[in-house]
């Protein structure tokens, strides 16, 4: 099988994980690690045993796909080019600031017949792939993702930076739409909200309600998901998971088996399988869109109360 020459674009937390992964993958060629910060570009590149770049477009001519793994505020513009380029792009999310920019994107890639892939990490988390089967019309689903700030995340709030992966994991459970959305937050040591609470309403009457916090000492990351006659709940962090059951008076608990595999792996070699085969990707372009155009109903509703 011949190797696909990727590049990462973006050295930084991220683009430095995403960098370590590809040079381990078979049939793949990490071609390049591109920063407009050339001495962290080739920190990278000497890690990982590939070139060093500062200019994206000096790439154009020797990859077949890219990680875009930069700042949210550059996601439409690097993405764009990539596909003007025929080169099929993962991009972290959020997919874009705006959703005109995200729709400009999909249609590219629509038309040219590229694979646009929005980084959605928690769909390849090991405990949420093991929950799908337990799971039959939720009634109410709870997410709590808190954590301390960090500083690199700088150009958007705690919705966009920690909350789109349980926005995007609820939307992909529940496959409704949502009619009603309230929302709260604070900002606190930042320009954007630094704490966001949701209740999602969807069309047949689910709920979910959702906590993010990026001023939280201790990382938290959980789901519940309450059903008729069970629930399920998963820690996100340790990628293990549960089912309760009411039998007679009581509730059992049944941990649930599962294999824990490297999320950021199983989402790369998941874009590389869709590059090889056409494949649509279980979170594309359009899901991404979706999940960032919930989001940014979130933040205008927090708007009036996070101060």
């Amino acid at each position: 099988m011949e190797k696909l020459k990727v590049a990462v674009i973006g050295a930084g937390h991220l683009g430095t994980f995403h960098s370590k992964v590809y040079s381990r993958l078979d049939n793949v060629k990490l071609v390049g690690v591109c920063d407009c910060n050339l001495e962290r570009a080739i920190e990278v590149g000497k890690k990982y045993n590939t070139a060093s770049y500062s200019d994206y477009e000096d790439l154009f001519d020797k990859v077949d796909a890219v990680s875009i793994a930069v700042p949210t505020s550059l996601h439409y513009n690097i993405a764009k080019e990539f596909l003007n380029h025929n080169i099929h792009v993962l991009i972290e999310k959020p997919i874009t600031k705006t959703l005109s920019e995200a729709d400009e994107l999909i249609d590219i890639a629509r038309a040219k017949s590229l694979i646009l892939q929005v980084g959605h990490i928690e769909r390849f988390n090991s405990a949420v792939l093991a929950i799908e089967p337990y799971l039959a019309k939720p009634k109410f689903i709870e997410c709590q993702r808190l954590g301390p700030f960090h500083k690199r995340v700088k150009d958007v709030g705690v919705v966009l930076d920690l909350m789109i992966h349980d926005i995007d994991i609820v939307l992909g459970l529940i496959e409704q739409d949502v009619v009603n959305i309230e929302a709260v937050g604070l900002s606190t040591i930042s320009d954007y909200e630094d704490v966001a609470n949701v209740r999602l309403t969807f069309q047949d009457g689910t709920i979910a309600d959702i906590t993010a916090s990026r001023v939280t000492k201790d990382v938290v990351r959980k789901m519940r998901v309450f059903q008729e006659d069970s629930y399920v709940s998963l820690d996100y962090v340790t990628q293990d998971a549960a089912i309760f059951r009411k039998t007679g008076d009581k509730i059992i608990k049944e941990k649930i088996k599962i294999k824990k595999k490297d999320p950021l792996k199983k989402e790369l070699k998941s874009f590389l399988e869709c590059v090889r085969t056409g494949k649509k990707p279980i979170v594309s372009g359009v899901e991404g869109r979706r999940a960032l155009q919930v989001a940014l109903e979130i933040i205008e509703k927090i708007k009036p109360s996070k101060h």
